[in-house]
């Protein structure tokens, strides 16, 4: 088995490409040893000293690492080694009863702004995402106000801590969106 890697803009967040499928649809994040609990692979990823974050996407694993401090050249040989180990070993990647983690706001909306949501999320998962994910992150919906046009998303992977995030949200996203769904006045990143 191969595994590539690849650098993010994020410099403390590293890719990891196991050539085959991760999550499919959707992605996963992981911050602590607790949530790790729901997949084997992030268990055996939170167990090398030095990781801070786990993020599955499609088909690819993002690790964070605990600071500048952390060297890459000592904990890329322990995270390759555990995700070849995971795929040889044929485990699954979630736990049945974890289950997958719904990536949309679970808010419901109704009459035109259920229309406007609708529009934001095919934009995301049809352009932004994407793009997004070659970069090992992924933006997710969380929710919209109708009443001041805010757009909130969720910053995972990656993208989460990044330093070029905050321009990716308003270059990116922001214009983007207020391109094609003209209620739209802003997006702000959920906390």
């Amino acid at each position: 088995m191969f595994i590539q890697t690849e650098h993010t803009p994020n410099p403390e967040v590293l890719k990891f490409i196991p050539g085959r499928e991760v999550m499919g649809d959707g992605s996963r994040e992981f911050r602590s040893l607790d949530e790790a609990e729901a997949s084997p692979l992030a268990e055996a990823l939170f167990a090398i000293e030095g990781v801070r974050r786990v993020f599955f996407g499609p088909d690819f694993v993002t690790v964070t690492k605990a600071g500048p401090a952390v060297d890459w050249g000592h904990l890329k040989a322990p995270i390759l080694a555990a995700v070849m180990d995971h795929y040889t070993s044929g485990a699954p990647l979630l736990n049945d009863a974890a289950g997958a983690a719904s990536h949309d706001g679970e808010e419901a909306y109704e009459g035109e702004t259920a229309q406007i949501v609708a529009e934001i999320k095919d934009l995301l998962d049809t352009r932004i995402r994407p793009a997004v994910a070659q970069d090992g992150g992924d933006i997710l919906f969380n929710r919209y106000d109708a009443s001041t046009g805010v757009v909130f998303l969720h910053m995972k992977g990656a993208c989460s801590g990044c330093p070029s995030s905050s321009a990716t949200l308003r270059a990116g996203v922001e214009n983007m969106l207020k391109h094609y769904v003209p209620e739209v006045t802003r997006v702000e990143q959920a906390l």
